[in-house]
């Protein structure tokens, strides 16, 4: 059996969870998410909790049904508390600025470089090199924070580029000269 699997999900209250076949939605306090789910993988709710179980040990199965549940506490957690993800800016004249739902980067590129703010999604910039981006869906924050850092990852000579918070850059030493 699945250690993680066979936890419930807690639902905390004034959260409203309905279950439609394989399609789940979650409605909170921070939005609403939905989501559909793999066949096999049976959902019930019971009480203030919910169950996820599995047909059979099948291998396909065994993973089915962690990531079921994994995926059901990451909604619940997102419309109670939210995620949020922090990325640094670091390099001379490199920074961030907010234009209503623009994020405008300068990074060291002929043109500025500019991200709209998706639906659901909201990007605060509290200082020149900090970008904090929040929202209801784990993977969609998770997915803009990357977009943001591609655009222009940390090097490992001077270290400068876009970096989440705490991420650790192993820099490289330079060329010698003769």
């Amino acid at each position: 059996m699945s250690r993680i699997g066979r936890m419930p999900v807690e639902i905390p209250a004034g959260v409203d969870v309905r279950i439609d076949g394989q399609q789940v939605t979650v409605k909170g306090p921070k939005g609403t998410l939905t989501q559909t789910f793999h066949k096999n993988m049976t959902i019930k709710k019971e009480g203030n909790t919910l169950i996820v179980t599995r047909p059979d040990d099948d291998k396909e199965n065994r993973a089915l049904h962690g990531l079921t549940r994994s995926l059901l506490n990451n909604m619940v957690i997102g419309v109670t508390q939210g995620f949020e993800k922090q990325l640094e800016i670091v390099g001379v004249g490199y920074r961030a600025q907010k234009q209503g739902k623009k994020l405008v980067l300068t990074l060291g590129y002929a043109h500025p470089v500019e991200i709209e703010e998706p639906a659901g999604i909201t990007i605060e910039v509290p200082q020149p090199d900090r970008i904090i981006v929040k929202g209801a869906d784990k993977q969609a924050v998770g997915q803009l924070a990357a977009t943001i850092r591609a655009k222009r990852p940390p090097e490992p000579y001077k270290g400068k580029g876009i970096r989440y918070a705490g991420e650790v850059t192993i820099r490289k030493e330079g060329k010698t000269g003769k």
